[in-house]
């Protein structure tokens, strides 16, 4: 029988006032207690509105979003996104993404690390403090210890981790083909408040991962003038900033650490090319990423066919000269390259038929990329030293320079030029799919009413988040011509794995809560492969240097300052207290 409060206070009173007697009616008494604290906590919470928006603000934290109404909300026609992929372009959209920077340039930094004179707490791996504490030592290292040629175990590492976290985004993207990605998927599972927390990780995964993208391309672009014999002023080829300085290939140095006057012109100007592309539709960015796509894997087969005649075996001894400690920091820094999946599920509310084509093109990526991926690490390995490479960020292309030089080298002289220029388009191909990414992100915050409205507006030609796209561009392309922020690739990193978890642990409370909904694919072995990929991605967190972390923590404390100020009061599920209520 339910309690009444209302109805209940005249016989407490009569309680109190005839006295307790106990041992007698005690169920009636028992009813009678219920109903007086009932009464008392609801007179406190009229009387309190501090009480009041407390509780509305815990329910509004954890308020989810209907599925239901998330794809009803997408297909409004003043919010409805054109549907034009199908998953050959899904797939190439992935690639497009997964073999760009990463394995032109970040490749180098996993295989050398990054190592340094002293060793410091900030600069160490935190599973090697966590090791350090067990061990009752500071677990301190000097920099980040290198993969080496055991590069290729971490990259089975990474793949092994990317697989079954597609898995999951297969199943999540097949039931929510909504653009907006893991931040979509959190809304409908999680609730508003971490929605929000990843929606602000996956703008900082974007933004960084371009920015370091950019800057790679520039630096590209120097070889590619150098190879024509074209020597132009670097005060527009580089960053204004360069925290350690510039040399040419002698080791002379063309400026000293620190700032110089000059504006990295490349890096800038393909973001902004890349905006209009995407700008003007999915339909001519898809085409036009597909012949990219197409490029850069025939100069990566070139890459691997001519180079495997240049091996030598003394290259991969010591092969793992770091052991688990290297294999696993070399797979945390080159994860971030993998992020071309999540872009596919980005996608999937401009798909023809998201329930199939998101699961085929997340796999279909994942499969191609990683034997790419092996490939072009066993055999940079193996034709040179893995020293050589450290700190290099065109270790590719170098490597090929270097090669041609030796006796017999002299047939791979236009081979490093296809090599050169299928990796100028892997970087551009890269920018396209994260740029459309990121505004994708931005645009379903907006819907949401967490960003402002102007976000979510759709050209009205072109039926693409026209401002958010464009928004996106200069946030990118101004810091890319300003800084050399290859620093920042471990963020983007972190970003990413955490994106991971959520995503993962996301599918389980979906199978909890909403077990009878259809799944166009669902992930085989029940919570086994969603609990292995939380697992996996935080073993791969704990990769990363301390200061990682640290910076992380900032950037989302920062994100919950808005949220709390800003974005919390324009939600849907936002309720205001009044004294009157």
């Amino acid at each position: 029988m339910g309690l009444n409060c209302a109805q209940g206070a005249p016989s407490i009173q009569r309680t109190l006032r005839n006295g307790w007697e106990p041992d007698t009616h005690s169920s009636r008494q028992r009813r009678l207690i219920s109903e007086w604290f009932c009464t008392a906590g609801r007179t406190l919470f009229r009387s309190s509105p501090l009480l009041r928006q407390i509780f509305a603000t815990k329910t509004q934290l954890f308020a989810t979003k209907s599925i239901d109404k998330l794809i009803a909300d997408s297909e409004r026609p003043d919010r409805a996104l054109r549907k034009s992929l199908g998953p050959v372009s899904l797939t190439a959209l992935g690639i497009g993404a997964v073999i760009g920077s990463g394995i032109f340039t970040v490749i180098g930094v996993a295989i050398g690390g990054n190592p340094a004179a002293l060793a410091k707490w900030a600069d160490s791996p935190v599973v090697d403090l966590i090791l350090g504490l067990l061990h009752h030592t500071n677990g301190a290292v000097a920099g980040r210890p290198g993969a080496g040629p055991a590069i290729a175990l971490s990259l089975i590492l990474v793949a092994i981790v990317c697989a079954l976290t597609g898995l999951c985004y297969a199943e999540l993207a097949s039931m929510i083909p909504i653009a907006g990605s893991a931040y979509t998927y959190t809304y409908a599972t999680m609730g508003e408040l971490i929605a929000w927390i990843i929606g602000w990780d996956l703008i900082l995964e974007y933004a960084f991962s371009n920015m370091s993208v950019s800057v790679g391309f520039a630096a590209h672009i120097v070889d590619l003038l150098d190879w024509l014999g074209l020597h132009l002023s670097p005060k527009w080829l580089s960053p204004a900033y360069l925290p350690l300085g510039l040399q040419d290939l002698a080791g002379n140095t063309i400026y000293a650490p620190g700032w110089h006057a000059g504006f990295d012109i490349p890096a800038f100007l393909v973001v902004l090319l890349l905006t209009v592309v995407l700008v003007r539709g999915i339909r001519e960015s898809a085409r036009t990423n597909n012949i990219m796509v197409l490029i850069k894997i025939a100069a990566i087969l070139l890459f691997i066919g001519f180079g495997a005649s240049f091996i030598h075996p003394s290259n991969y001894h010591p092969f793992s000269p770091n052991g688990w400690t290297g294999v696993l920091a070399g797979g945390s820094i080159i994860f971030f390259t993998y992020i071309g999946f999540d872009s596919v599920s980005t996608a999937s509310e401009e798909c023809k038929n998201p329930r199939r084509d998101v699961p085929i093109g997340i796999l279909a990526t994942l499969i191609v990329c990683t034997i790419l991926y092996v490939g072009v690490a066993v055999v940079l390995t193996g034709i040179v030293p893995w020293r050589s490479v450290a700190g290099d960020g065109a270790p590719v292309v170098n490597a090929l320079r270097r090669v041609s030089l030796l006796p017999g080298g002299h047939r791979l002289h236009f081979v490093h030029l296809a090599v050169l220029l299928g990796a100028l388009v892997g970087m551009v191909s890269s920018i396209l799919v994260f740029q459309l990414g990121q505004a994708r992100v931005w645009f379903s915050m907006s819907r949401d009413r967490l960003l402002p409205d102007v976000f979510s507006r759709v050209h009205p030609r072109f039926r693409t988040p026209a401002f958010a796209t464009v928004v996106a561009g200069f946030l990118v392309a101004i810091p890319s011509g300003l800084f050399d922020v290859g620093t920042f690739a471990e963020m983007s990193n972190i970003g990413t794995l955490f994106a991971f978890v959520l995503v993962s642990a996301g599918v389980v409370v979906l199978r909890y809560k909403d077990p009878s909904r259809h799944r166009g694919f669902r992930v085989p072995f029940g919570p086994i492969i969603p609990i292995l990929s939380v697992f996996f991605c935080i073993l791969l967190m704990a990769g990363l240097p301390a200061k990682t972390w640290l910076r992380f923590f900032i950037w989302l404390a920062i994100g919950l300052v808005i949220y709390v100020l800003y974005s919390r009061k324009r939600s849907e599920f936002y309720k205001a207290v009044t004294p009157s209520e």
